[in-house]
């Protein structure tokens, strides 16, 4: 029994007759009733009325286009299952604290490796040094340099913070206000901010959060909101929020460097992409 001889059957019961299911399937009506009449041979019973030219399923063969049916859908996710699982092994994977710079080593990978795809996961700092040291993930994407045996890195990125006000807020007139400053205030915030999200939690007292986990919905209602919202100098994010004003958050962890990191040994894609990374950062 074969793959062919399912679509075979399949065919023939959609089309009604052998002429049509042979045209469809590219072959001849002869050999498209050769190999039904060797199915009808290996399942021991004719799948088939025949009165002159004419074919009609029988029972039988009602229940063998169901059977087929299921096996061709079957055979379908197999081959989907198989070739994700292909992509996913030829894909490079990044565990990063942040999402700004997997964009920017996405742009990064896009301009010298076009053909390679990244598989992301966003995750704290040191889950992000346990899967690239453990050979899990190609990349980490962290706050600090390590300084790990068996691990080299680079600088990425810069990204700031700041905080986006409507014009008639207190602060919307300063030149940069403190996360105290923010005590009590009420945000709107998206939810996979990474590391960012930790941060203002700890940094800012008495703090209410509006989270919104759908970037296009969150864009729309940072526009008008009367609550505060956070945006960063990310390149993504720049002019995202006409009509507001946007204050620099002075404290010192409002200003982050990322930096890449991969396993010293780092080979192939993996390995000229760091190098590529770290050579775009000293440029």
């Amino acid at each position: 029994m074969e793959f062919d001889q399912m679509r075979q059957l399949d065919a023939i019961e959609r089309l009604g007759t052998m002429s049509s299911a042979a045209e469809e399937l590219h072959i001849s009506q002869p050999a498209l009733s050769r190999s039904i009449q060797r199915l009808e041979a290996e399942l021991g019973c004719t799948l088939f009325d025949r009165a002159g030219r004419r074919i009609e399923l029988n029972d039988a063969g009602r229940a063998a286009v169901e059977g087929a049916r299921a096996i061709l859908r079957d055979e379908k996710v197999l081959r989907v299952n198989v070739a994700a699982a292909v992509e996913r092994a030829r894909a490079l994977h990044v565990a990063t604290v942040a999402p700004a710079p997997l964009w920017r080593l996405t742009a990064l990978a896009m301009e010298r490796f076009p053909q390679e795809t990244l598989i992301y996961e966003t995750v704290d700092e040191r889950e992000a040094l346990r899967q690239v040291a453990s050979g899990a993930s190609d990349f980490a994407i962290t706050c600090a340099d390590p300084h790990r045996p068996g691990l080299q890195a680079c600088e990425l990125m810069h990204e700031n913070l700041f905080v986006t006000l409507p014009p008639n807020h207190p602060f919307a007139a300063r030149k940069a206000v403190a996360f105290a400053d923010l005590a009590n205030e009420t945000f709107l915030i998206m939810t996979n901010i990474g590391f960012w999200r930790g941060l203002v939690d700890r940094a800012i007292p008495g703090a209410t959060y509006i989270e919104q986990n759908d970037r296009m919905v969150f864009s729309q209602l940072a526009r008008s909101t009367p609550h505060c919202t956070f945006i960063t100098d990310a390149p993504f994010q720049r002019d995202a929020t006409p009509g507001r004003a946007i204050v620099p958050i002075s404290d010192p962890a409002a200003h982050a460097v990322f930096y890449l990191v991969t396993r010293s040994d780092a080979k192939g894609i993996a390995g000229a992409l760091f190098s590529w990374a770290r050579e775009e950062g000293r440029a």
